[in-house]
């Protein structure tokens, strides 16, 4: 049997927080930006698919196989990091700082990673800038327009529902990254993988980094979209939703799910009773 048991998962979850968070800043930035990359390339799948069916599911069914890769590769994903380094923290594996380091220099990999897939794929669906007739071109000017400007069109409630969509977002990237460890073979990490981030694409939640592809392709495609307008009413709710989804429905209450805080206190009632005894006596 592969199966791993939940237990044995969080203490996984635990090491492998602790190691993300020892790497060196250059391997965080290679593999951020490897990360951003490869999911920016599975988002421009996801959108084709849907776009020739005509179907938006097949584009969610189809959107996992980065995730996969990124996570079979051992690249870096910081929205899965939000579940896992806080745990090794938490823990006393690791410390505050090298968190936040890690989660600073994966960040700015993904920025960069995704910057260039966006230009080569601009290029790419334009012919170089010489054809603006491809399909593709309206479609994510449409989402980058729709992940900005329409929640800047309802004022305080479009930020609270794009932070809200961001946390039930990495709620499910970060049950990604735990359900890989629920297995020691390869397909059965693959398949438990691919369930949630099925169910986060599908119902179009807010994901930092697929943003971060998304919204800078398409202002450069013309998109009425400005520099401001992409990190008010985007990059920094979603970073900040994410992360909560991330440590919270995820890390802690998985965490407190399996840690048991009664035998804890049963055992120092057992190891105090004997003196309390020999006092009375």
């Amino acid at each position: 049997m592969d199966y791993v048991k939940p237990s044995e998962v969080l203490d996984s979850m635990i090491e492998v927080g602790k190691n993300k968070a020892e790497l060196s800043i250059m391997q965080l930035l290679v593999r951020g930006s490897l990360g951003g990359a490869i999911l920016a390339c599975a988002t421009t799948l996801a959108f084709t698919a849907a776009a020739q069916t005509k179907i938006p599911m097949v584009g969610a069914l189809l959107f996992p196989v980065g995730f996969v890769m990124i996570i079979l590769l051992g690249l870096e994903l910081v929205t899965g990091s939000f579940a896992l380094i806080p745990l090794a923290v938490l823990e006393k594996k690791t410390t505050v700082r090298r968190m936040l380091n890690n989660f600073l220099w994966v960040i700015l990999g993904h920025l960069l990673g995704c910057a260039v897939y966006a230009v080569l794929y601009a290029l790419t669906i334009t012919k170089m800038g010489t054809d603006m007739s491809n399909p593709m071109i309206q479609t994510l000017i449409t989402a980058s327009e729709g992940k900005t400007i329409a929640y800047k069109h309802l004022g305080g409630d479009g930020m609270l529902l794009v932070i809200i969509k961001a946390m039930l977002c990495n709620w499910m990237v970060t049950l990604g990254a735990v359900m890989a460890l629920t297995s020691k073979s390869t397909s059965g990490k693959i398949l438990a993988m691919w369930l949630p981030i099925l169910t986060f694409f599908g119902q179009g939640f807010e994901h930092t980094v697929v943003n971060m592809f998304v919204i800078p392709v398409g202002m450069m495609l013309g998109a009425n979209v400005t520099f401001a307008d992409w990190w008010i009413w985007n990059g920094i709710p979603v970073l900040v939703g994410n992360f909560i989804g991330g440590v919270v429905f995820t890390g802690i209450l998985f965490y407190l799910s399996q840690r048991s805080f009664k035998t804890g206190r049963a055992s120092a009632a057992i190891t105090i009773s004997p003196s309390v005894l020999e006092k009375s006596s």
